[in-house]
């Protein structure tokens, strides 16, 4: 390890909170000499700059937040922010960011921009909001973090290591994004535009394809440390079950709710919340779980794969989100699924359809698991080279 200075993020760069004039919509303006105007929309996660602005403010209401200019870092005051921007522009900045000025010229912003956006830095966070009730960034908790600070010749070569594996890593990660565009180009080419139906399939409603359709349960039972997967709607996503927050329950607790067990090739559908329509195709490795509050329709597995497609496009969710509406709570139940009138293609057509989907999520997982090596990866290399070690 070598020998660096451990030092404060409070010596490095002046911490600042963002100002928001109130009401915010009385200081927005069109005019294109306006104050440009930094909100968290106008980051995204695979930015590392911000450059531009959604929105301006008067000059008035600048006066009334906080000014930034490139060079400067902002982090969101929320625990879930995940990394840092650097500013490519001068703008303004709400109550919501936090901005990182440097005060010294021995800080290089590739090395910050990697350091700032750590799990080391990330853990001090956690670390030192322990307790809080509401888990947010601010000043006091962010000066209080102590860093090892490399020479500057040191920083840049270590920012230079880490572009070369986050660069490798995004390339991982826009092929898998690609293999999302090319299921939407199968799609239409075996089955056309489903809002004209330009290939002239028959239409008929969904509850005509299921087997049966079931209710999941409204009272989950005691979640346990491992057991039975228990399938709730923040684990449909993509169409799929992902295992992020995936909570577990016991034999025991399962007999109370055998109706809610799940089975390779059912399809749920979130009833109520803000991501009320989603739907997850359940895949081999989720065979005898159970789920939560969803519906769940069973089909042969053709149609549920052609389905769980049709219902997450975009064309599906318009058919979806004005029945989840009609109550103050977005909610949805059994006969407005099954009321639903939707292309209903041959089922040689569909079992071709599942075929060249499952090649194309073969090369998915495959995509998956090299980005979590990746990952991995990553997260060793800023581990070692903020202690000193790479």
């Amino acid at each position: 390890m070598k020998s660096w200075p451990l030092v404060g993020l409070d010596e490095i760069f002046e911490i600042a909170r963002g100002g928001s004039p109130r009401p915010i919509d009385a200081y927005i303006t069109d005019d294109p000499d306006g104050i440009n105007w930094i909100s968290i929309s106008d980051a995204t996660e695979s930015q590392k700059y911000i450059t531009k602005t959604k929105k301006r403010i008067r000059k008035e209401g600048a006066s009334r937040s906080r000014a930034v200019k490139p060079g400067d870092f902002l982090l969101s005051n929320s625990m879930s922010f995940g990394k840092p921007y650097i500013m490519g522009t001068h703008g303004c900045i709400h109550d919501g960011w936090l901005v990182l000025t440097p005060r010294r010229k021995d800080v290089d912003s590739d090395f910050f921009y990697h350091l700032l956006g750590s799990q080391t830095v990330y853990r001090e966070f956690e670390r030192r909001a322990a307790g809080a009730t509401v888990k947010n960034l601010n000043i006091d908790l962010v000066k209080t973090v102590k860093i090892l600070l490399p020479p500057v010749e040191e920083q840049r070569r270590i920012a230079a290591i880490l572009d070369q594996a986050e660069a490798l890593r995004t390339k991982r990660r826009q092929a898998l994004a690609k293999l999302d565009t090319l299921t939407e180009s199968l799609f239409l080419e075996m089955f056309g535009d489903p809002v004209r139906n330009s290939m002239g399939w028959n239409i008929q409603k969904l509850g005509t394809q299921l087997k049966n359709i079931r209710y999941g349960t409204g009272s989950p039972p005691e979640y346990a440390e491992s057991g039975i997967p228990f399938v709730r709607a923040t684990n449909v996503k993509r169409g799929t079950v992902v295992r992020k927050g995936l909570k577990f329950i016991t034999e025991a607790a399962a007999a109370s709710i055998s109706k809610c067990r799940l089975h390779q090739n059912d399809l749920i559908i979130v009833r109520s919340g803000v991501n009320a329509g989603d739907c997850a195709l359940i895949p081999q490795e989720y065979e005898g779980a159970f789920a939560g509050y969803d519906l769940i329709l069973n089909l042969d597995a053709p149609a549920a794969h052609f389905y769980n497609y049709l219902l997450n496009s975009t064309y599906g969710k318009k058919l979806l989100d004005p029945l989840t509406r009609r109550a103050a709570q977005p909610h949805l139940n059994a006969d407005q699924i099954k009321d639903l009138a939707l292309i209903s293609p041959p089922n040689q057509v569909l079992l071709n359809f599942m075929a060249r989907l499952q090649s194309i999520d073969g090369a998915r997982r495959q995509q998956e698991g090299a980005i979590a090596k990746w990952d991995n990866l990553v997260a060793a290399l800023q581990h070692g080279a903020f202690r000193g070690e790479l």
